[in-house]
């Protein structure tokens, strides 16, 4: 059939074919979707932690300091995540995608980009100071915090395939996650109204504040440069 053809056969069946569509109630792994036309449905909350000026990172220093800038965010936010209820759905680069579900999916995953937050300033970057005295290199972060129904299918071929994550949390997440580093956190007004009050407020001093999203239609976001304690 030659590559042209199989391409043009396998396009046609993906327009002709009809979903096999279901509810999810755990985060789809890549075993539980088939290749076909066959989507999980979930009510997710997606949080994108994306490392800040990672190409200035790696365009002025030695590849073994950046690798090791990436591998101590990249771990610490794995573990925020898992602590908080999350599940990590994709490593890309120098940024991690993770998906919540349930009751508390939004104050849990504002959790996690809170005390990365704090992680991030009291512990990685005193460590990173200490050990490398002579650079000026300091460590930036974005997290970005939608909420939303995804459809979650899987793309690719054969042997290099992956799971897409197709609705409004996935792809405004990864965009707020670009947002400018002077606040480490951008949410949603979606997560905002849906999360709890003792991630909302401090002391009685309010965390967030309100901005248009200039980019998106100036719809109304969050943003947050607080951190939270670990425990």
């Amino acid at each position: 059939m030659g590559l042209k053809g199989d391409i043009n056969s396998e396009i046609g069946k993906i327009l002709q074919s009809s979903w096999a569509e279901r509810e999810g109630r755990v985060v789809p792994s890549d075993s539980s979707i088939q290749m076909g036309n066959d989507a999980v449905k979930i009510e997710a909350t997606v949080l994108y932690a994306d490392l800040a000026d990672s190409t200035i990172l790696v365009d002025r220093y030695k590849p073994q300091f950046a690798a090791k800038i990436y591998k101590m965010f990249l771990h610490a936010a794995a573990k925020i995540i898992v602590a908080n209820g999350g599940t990590i759905t994709a490593y890309d680069g120098d940024r991690v995608m993770a998906v919540y579900l349930g009751g508390s999916k939004n104050t849990q995953a504002v959790t996690t980009a809170l005390e990365l937050k704090w992680v991030v300033g009291n512990i990685i970057q005193p460590a990173l100071a200490e050990k490398y005295i002579q650079t000026d290199f300091r460590l930036k972060h974005v997290v970005g915090i939608d909420t939303s129904e995804l459809f979650v299918a899987k793309t690719g071929i054969r042997g290099s395939n992956d799971l897409v994550w197709v609705g409004r949390a996935a792809n405004h997440a990864a965009k707020l996650a670009a947002m400018p580093d002077s606040h480490q956190t951008y949410i949603s007004e979606t997560v905002f109204k849906n999360m709890r009050a003792d991630v909302k407020v401090s002391d009685g001093r309010p965390m967030w504040e309100s901005l248009a999203w200039i980019e998106f239609d100036g719809r109304k976001i969050f943003r947050s440069d607080w951190g939270c304690v670990l425990g």
